[in-house]
């Protein structure tokens, strides 16, 4: 009777370990150059349940950013994280951004990011740290895609190289 226990237990087993989901935590950014506006236009994307912890983490409030119950609170705590976790250096020199706006897609937040007046034929160079989540989960992955100039770049960056550049 053990050994048919145990024979049952084996061939359970794997199927337990495909239950269990494994979770990802990744953000996704797009940099890109608007003639029209001359204006770095960023579009970041990510989890909703991630960025809802960290406000909590941090902060202490439990934010309910992409709910009916989203508070005035919920969106000044989330730019006052973005504003410190997200930055954009155009040749050395630190730059501010707007934020556009926001909206909900199932279970991201996208939000879009202006950095105006860039004056395209003196740029050297973009630089994007990006720490968000970082400070949470230690597997976060901020992944950004520069397409400026015809020149295409990508980065990963992690909790312990959050910087990508773009030289032009």
């Amino acid at each position: 009777m053990g050994l048919l226990k145990k024979g049952i237990l084996i061939l359970l087993l794997p199927l337990f370990a495909f239950t269990i989901a494994h979770k990802f935590y990744i953000s996704v950014t797009n940099v890109d150059y608007s003639e029209k506006d001359d204006a770095l236009q960023i579009t970041t994307r990510i989890f909703l349940d991630d960025l809802n912890a960290v406000l909590h983490e941090r902060y202490g409030i439990e934010a309910k950013l992409g709910t009916k119950n989203e508070t005035e609170l919920d969106r000044e705590y989330f730019e006052k994280y973005l504003r410190a976790k997200f930055t954009v250096t155009t040749n050395g020199e630190l730059k501010k951004y707007n934020i556009l706006g926001k909206k909900y897609d199932t279970d991201m937040i996208i939000f879009y990011l202006e950095v105006p007046k860039v004056n395209l034929p003196q740029l050297n160079s973009i630089t994007i740290e990006n720490e968000l989540l970082t400070d949470l989960y230690d597997e976060q992955q901020n992944v950004v895609h520069f397409k400026i100039k015809g020149k295409k770049k990508s980065f990963v960056l992690l909790k312990s190289d959050t910087k990508g550049m773009l030289n032009l």
